[in-house]
C-alpha cells in the first residue's frame, strides 16, 4: 500500500480547537483557522507580532492578571522544556471592530514545547479551550442566574489562588535575594596566582528557589602549588547556601593540612556527616604543582574537570571518581589520580549546570563542553569563561545554578 503524502501545514490549520505556535520570544509563528476565527484576528494581524501586542490586557480591569500568568507559563515552558497546564483564566479581548470595547472571555490554556535537535525549545504550542459559554451556561430558564453565581465563585477562587501564589512568589524572591547576597559574600574573586591567570564565574538559576547550592574555592598552598575545588550541594535557597558555606570553609581548611586532594575530601566527608543537608553533595578537588607540572585530583561524584592542552586536545580527568559525600555508611579512603600538563594548558572545573540537560545524557553535555573548549581554548581565562557560558547555557537562563573556574597553567 502506497504511503499517503501528508500536508502537515494543512493538517495544522484544520485542527479542531484553538492552536497557535509562538517562538521562545513569544512572537506568533502560526495559528490554525479556529484560533483566528474565535480570537477574531486575521493571520496578518498575528504573524510576526508579540503576543501581548496583539492581545493586550484590559486596562479597565485593575485586577486583571491574565497577561502575567500567560507570560509566566510560556517562559516556564521555554526554561524547563516541559508542558505547562494553566488554571481557568479570564482574559478579555478588545473588539477589533469597536476599539475600546472589551469582551469578557474565559479560557483554559495549555502550553507545550517543541524541541530542536539540540534539546532546546524552538516553538511553544499554545492550545486554548474557549469556555466562556460554558461558564455563562446560557440557554434555559434560570440557568443564566445559576451560571453567574458559578462564574463569580470560580473567579473569586481563582483570584484568591492568584493572591496566594503572588505572596509566595514575593517571599521566594526575598529568599532568593538574601541567598544570592550570602552566596556573593562567600564566593569572592580569586586572589592572584602569581603570573598564572584565572577566572571564576557563578550564574544563578532563573527560578526563585533553584539557587545557591554551588561553590568554588582556590587556596594557595605554597609559592608553586595551589588547591582548587568546585562543589554542588543538593538543595536550593537559603538552606543550601548555608550548607555550602560550611562545606566550602571546611574543605578550604582541610586542603591546607592534607597530603593531597583525596585526604582533603575524606576529612570533608567525615565533617559532612554532622551537617544537616550536606548528604549527597558532590565536589572535585585538585592540587596543581607547577614545579612538577602535575595535577593531582579526586572527585566525590562530581563531573570531571577538563584539561585543555595547547594543541586543543581535551582530556577529562575521570580516573579518581568516588560516590558523593555521605553516600557510604562507613569511612572508606577516596581514590586519587595524577596527570601531567604542559605550560600553557588550561584547567576547567565546573558544576553540572554547565553541561547537564534533562533531555540529554551527560556524555552529550561533556562532548558539547569539549567542542567549546577546542574552539575557544586559546583565549585568556576571562574571555574563555564568558564564551563557555554563552555557548553552553540556554539564552533564557538555566534551571540549575552554575559555578565555573578556569586556570591557565
Amino acid at each position: 500500500m502506497r504511503k499517503p503524502e501528508i500536508d502537515y501545514a494543512a493538517v495544522f490549520r484544520a485542527l479542531p480547537g484553538m492552536v497557535a505556535l509562538l517562538t521562545p520570544d513569544l512572537v506568533y509563528a502560526d495559528a490554525n483557522d479556529d484560533f483566528l476565527r474565535l480570537a477574531g484576528r486575521t493571520r496578518e494581524e498575528l504573524l510576526g507580532r508579540y503576543i501581548f501586542d496583539v492581545f493586550p490586557e484590559n486596562p479597565n480591569d485593575q485586577a486583571a492578571a491574565g497577561m502575567r500568568e500567560t507570560r509566566a507559563s510560556m517562559l516556564r515552558v521555554v526554561v524547563t522544556g516541559e508542558r505547562d497546564t494553566m488554571a481557568l483564566l479570564r482574559y478579555d479581548i478588545e473588539d477589533p471592530e469597536r476599539p475600546g470595547r472589551w469582551v469578557e472571555h474565559f479560557w483554559s490554556p495549555v502550553n507545550a514545547p517543541v524541541l530542536g535537535r539540540d534539546g532546546q525549545v524552538v516553538l511553544i504550542v499554545h492550545r486554548v479551550e474557549e469556555v466562556t459559554e460554558l461558564i455563562r451556561a446560557r440557554g434555559g430558564p434560570g440557568s443564566d442566574s445559576r451560571a453567574r453565581v458559578l462564574e463569580a465563585e470560580l473567579y473569586t477562587r481563582a483570584r484568591e489562588l492568584q493572591d496566594v501564589n503572588e505572596s509566595l512568589r514575593r517571599a521566594q524572591a526575598r529568599d532568593r535575594e538574601v541567598a544570592l547576597a550570602l552566596q556573593e559574600a562567600m564566593l569572592p574573586a580569586p586572589t592572584p596566582l602569581g603570573h598564572h591567570q584565572a577566572a571564576v564565574r557563578y550564574r544563578p538559576a532563573v527560578g526563585t528557589l533553584n539557587v545557591c547550592g554551588d561553590w568554588y574555592d582556590l587556596v594557595d598552598l605554597s609559592a608553586d602549588r595551589i588547591a582548587v575545588a568546585v562543589g554542588d550541594v543538593v538543595g536550593h535557597g537559603l538552606a543550601a547556601a548555608c550548607v555550602m558555606g560550611q562545606l566550602r570553609s571546611a574543605l578550604s581548611a582541610a586542603a591546607r593540612v592534607a597530603d593531597g586532594p583525596a585526604q582533603a575530601l575524606e576529612a570533608l566527608g567525615l565533617y559532612a556527616r554532622h551537617v544537616d543537608g550536606a548528604e549527597s553533595t558532590t565536589v572535585v578537588k585538585a592540587f596543581i604543582d607547577w614545579d612538577t607540572h602535575t595535577i593531582t585530583y579526586s572527585s566525590a561524584g562530581h563531573p570531571p574537570p577538563a584539561l585543555l592542552s595547547p594543541d586543543d586536545t581535551v582530556t577529562f580527568l575521570d580516573q579518581a571518581t568516588d560516590p558523593p559525600l555521605g553516600a557510604r555508611p562507613e569511612h572508606v579512603p577516596r581514590p586519587e589520580a595524577s596527570t601531567a600538563f604542559t605550560e600553557g594548558a588550561t584547567l576547567v572545573l565546573y558544576t553540572d549546570g554547565l553541561i547537564e540537560r534533562r533531555t540529554e545524557d551527560i556524555d552529550t553535555g561533556l562532548a558539547r563542553l569539549g567542542d567549546a573548549l577546542a574552539r575557544h581554548g586559546q583565549a585568556d581565562p576571562e574571555a574563555l569563561a564568558d564564551a563557555l557560558l554563552a555557548d553552553l547555557l540556554p539564552p533564557t537562563g538555566n534551571t540549575d545554578d552554575t559555578a565555573l573556574v578556569i586556570i591557565r597553567l
